[in-house]
């Protein structure tokens, strides 16, 4: 059986740090130890209420010949490229089953929401930060989003 080392002061002085700055979550690794600390915000602002979505992936063959490949093309440099203010699970329909939000070719006015994300159980809407048509969508339904990926492209 391996003994396991409980390092309470390190704990203790990660939880000081979350207070400090006020994450949710810090991780620390040294030596090959790891220490994971997480805690819930007091209080959550603007919480959408939950969605529940099918975790598989369900694409019909109109809906895969519109989802171009993010690698093919750089639509970072895009200015019509909205990009994902979080990391989290992109949602194109506000429930399983139902229409999604926007497809290419809808054509979109500001502050229109366009997909959510998910991000430790919060539905975050993501609206149209300018108005346009739909030229690209770069996400599917459930898939993982990083911070600052393109999502879709506003012409």
């Amino acid at each position: 059986m391996t003994n396991i080392h409980f390092n309470g002061d390190a704990v203790r002085k990660l939880a000081e740090i979350l207070v400090e700055t006020d994450l949710t979550e810090i991780e620390y690794e040294e030596n090959g130890h790891r220490i994971y600390v997480s805690r819930r915000p007091a209080t959550v602002a603007h919480v959408a209420p939950p969605q529940h979505h099918a975790p598989a992936l369900h694409i019909t063959p109109t809906q895969a010949s519109e989802v171009v490949a993010p690698e093919k093309t750089d639509f970072h440099k895009n200015p019509g490229a909205l990009k994902s203010p979080m990391v989290g699970t992109a949602y194109l329909s506000p429930e399983p089953g139902s229409a999604t939000f926007v497809k290419v070719g809808d054509v979109v006015a500001v502050g229109q929401t366009l997909l959510i994300v998910e991000a430790m159980k919060v539905m975050n809407p993501i609206k149209a930060t300018r108005a346009g048509k739909i030229t690209h969508m770069l996400v599917t339904d459930t898939m993982p989003v990083e911070y600052d990926q393109p999502l879709l492209v506003i012409e």
